[in-house]
């Protein structure tokens, strides 16, 4: 059985190595592959019989942990009622009954749900909404987008191009995308003071291209792909402002950072500010199936669609009722635990067990701000040869740039988030030699 199984997952990864382009890889060399046959709680089963903890939550969607016998039942009970149908001139429960919660839930005067496929595309709808808003109101020539250094909104075209275009991991497509306008990222961290000079530049941008300038696009609190820096709530308040004063719409992207994972329900929640706009997507059907949703208020809706306008977008798999169901189901078991307890717990414990990890002289910083763990290092890390030594203690974790960093599920317990913590010391102390 041993021996079927060890050849079996050889041509498996053969399979793979032969025909599969991953993420971020190169096909002639794509590093490390690693093959999982199932998944339950914060655990990955390997095809080879090792397990591993999972620390990275399947790239911050798995709210709940793998295979959760509730998330379960709800897609189970919706597939034998149908798997899907067109959102065109027909609506469902599970969709109704979702929009009718996020609405809820996020921000004040965020009533109206857009839904799509994923989180790049949730960002490409805000963009649309924004550009068609001040088309309706007779401004045509606002189709810029002022963002922020740093930043990283997803991988279509139109999300790659409020990315940082020149130290963004998208640089290579700058001179082929629309060219926006981008203020330095800020330099105020967390738990930083707001000082008015820490959004000179930002404000400067808007003053001189106010009338161009069609809406904000940022990241609230945490600044996600570009190496999960997080920024003073002050900040995020100023520019709210800035935004209200000058007549712009802002877009907040909560695809990372939405559903408790800085600690607040919304990272909006942090600055006390409600967006004109929201992305969401990732932990919003818990890693079950791709959904994601783009928000508004009546301003924007209202804007759109006076004088019998239309907003002009409509993906095939817009509102999938088996995504829509388990994700009534997430949101369910979030709000009816005691999450903010439970990420409180898992954010003190990763300061506390992360906090060796600043003796060594090549880490520039240690940071924790709800359950996202951050360890920064001076240079640039080898994802493959890290992830390799991170398997070897048991533990899945996916480095990138100058970064390690962990955001479990919230269902992890102390045992393993310390199995988590503990493999990272080891490999970071790994480095100097």
């Amino acid at each position: 059985m041993i021996y079927n199984q060890e050849v079996a997952n050889h041509d498996l990864l053969r399979l793979d190595r032969a025909h599969v382009w991953h993420p971020y890889t190169s096909f002639i060399n794509p590093g490390l592959v690693t093959s999982v046959n199932h998944a339950k709680g914060v655990e990955l089963y390997l095809t080879d019989g090792r397990i591993l903890i999972d620390g990275m939550s399947s790239w911050w969607s798995t709210l709940h942990g793998y295979n959760h016998p509730v998330l379960n039942q709800a897609i189970t009970e919706q597939l034998g009622k149908m798997a899907h149908v067109m959102f065109a001139g027909i609506t469902h429960e599970p969709a109704v009954k979702l929009a009718s919660t996020l609405a809820k839930i996020t921000p004040a005067g965020l009533n109206k749900v857009f839904f799509s496929d994923s989180g790049s595309v949730a960002v490409e709808v805000a963009m649309k909404m924004a550009i068609q808003y001040w088309h309706t109101k007779g401004q045509a020539q606002r189709t810029m987008f002022l963002s922020l250094k740093n930043g990283y909104h997803g991988d279509t075209f139109g999300a790659m191009s409020v990315c940082d275009p020149h130290s963004g991991m998208h640089n290579l497509f700058h001179h082929s995308l629309p060219h926006h306008l981008f203020a330095e990222a800020p330099p105020c961290g967390f738990d930083i003071p707001f000082q008015e000079s820490h959004i000179a530049k930002f404000a400067q941008h808007i003053q001189q291209h106010r009338q161009k300038i069609a809406a904000v696009i940022i990241e609230p609190i945490v600044q996600g792909a570009g190496g999960m820096r997080f920024y003073s709530p002050g900040y995020l308040r100023r520019v709210r402002e800035l935004c209200d004063k000058n007549e712009i719409l802002l877009i907040v992207d909560e695809v990372a950072t939405g559903f408790g994972r800085t600690g607040k329900l919304f990272a909006s929640e942090h600055a006390g500010i409600s967006p004109d706009i929201m992305c969401i997507g990732k932990a919003l059907s818990a890693g079950y199936i791709t959904l994601a949703a783009t928000l508004c208020n009546d301003k924007v809706s209202n804007g759109i669609c006076d004088n019998n306008g239309i907003f002009m977008h409509g993906p095939t798999y817009m509102a999938n009722p088996l995504a829509c169901a388990v994700a009534n189901a997430s949101i369910d078991l979030l709000l009816n635990s005691n999450w903010q307890e439970t990420v409180a717990n898992i954010s003190q414990q990763m300061k506390e067990e992360l906090a060796p990890c600043k003796d060594f002289s090549y880490v520039a910083d240690v940071r924790v701000l709800g359950a996202i763990g951050v360890v920064e290092l001076k240079d640039t890390v080898d994802t493959s040869k890290l992830m390799a030594l991170f398997i070897e203690y048991g533990v899945w974790i996916r480095p990138f740039g100058k970064i390690i960093y962990l955001m479990p599920s919230f269902i992890i317990d102390k045992e393993n988030l310390s199995k988590l913590t503990s493999a990272i010391l080891k490999v970071v102390a790994t480095l100097a030699k």
